[in-house]
């Protein structure tokens, strides 16, 4: 299950995903216009929303994503504890609120909670792009119905691609979204594991699907014949 945390705090949000990312996938956003962002091109089955955010409340993050139709479930965290400031969280489409400071056996027990609500998931585990099945529950990809084993970065990459298909993305989003904060990577680490993705789907079916979008990024498109049998 992935869960999108829109927090400022690095500390709280450290904290926060040494405690839960044994069991859930972790996205970050610092702000509330990157959270927005977030929600809009993926898929969570719950949103951790900071009232206190750099550019804008969460009240307005809330009210934002309730309006576009967002119907994933929304925890809200608040150093407020006045009733009148609860009441207006609810207001707004908020499922439930922490206030702080908090216990992390409390945060995870409330998570447990909203998501029973839910029924457990809120989305379909296949991401399906023509050919392609990204399947998030088991962590298997395939291809034209042949199996495509990956590496862990090399899934959560193509994950990522894959839920954005059409889209570009641009480096720095790859980055934040698939190599967490605390990683050790390299420089290249986004153009090597392009390249390893590019090997195992784009040249063993001979398709095109992985496209560089020079000078911004990367973009998974539906599968196109490949010229000449190479990419570049």
């Amino acid at each position: 299950m992935r869960i999108l945390v829109i927090e400022d705090d690095s500390a709280m949000v450290a904290a926060i995903r040494r405690s839960l990312q044994s069991n859930y996938i972790i996205d970050v956003a610092t702000n509330g216009h990157d959270g927005l962002h977030l929600a809009d091109i993926n898929q969570y089955d719950l949103v951790m929303l900071d009232l206190s955010l750099p550019d804008c409340s969460g009240l307005t993050v809330c009210s934002k994503l309730r309006a576009n139709g967002y119907t994933t479930p929304i925890l809200v965290v608040t150093a407020r504890a006045e009733v009148q400031d609860k009441v207006s969280l609810l207001d707004v489409g908020a499922d439930d609120y922490l206030t702080k400071p908090f216990s992390l056996d409390e945060l995870k027990a409330r998570i447990r909670a909203l998501l029973r609500r839910e029924g457990g998931t809120s989305y379909n585990s296949q991401i399906v792009v023509g050919d392609l099945v990204v399947d998030t529950a088991s962590r298997s990809v395939s291809m034209r119905g042949q199996s495509v084993p990956l590496r862990r970065k090399e899934f959560d990459l193509l994950e990522y691609l894959a839920r954005s298909a059409g889209k570009t993305l641009t480096r720095q989003m790859i980055l934040d979204h698939v190599w967490e904060m605390n990683d050790n990577i390299w420089t290249n680490a986004i153009d090597v594991h392009i390249k390893y993705l590019r090997d195992k789907i784009d040249r063993r079916f001979g398709v095109r699907m992985i496209q560089t979008v020079h000078g911004i990024g990367y973009k998974l498109e539906l599968p196109q014949p490949a010229i000449g049998g190479k990419r570049r």
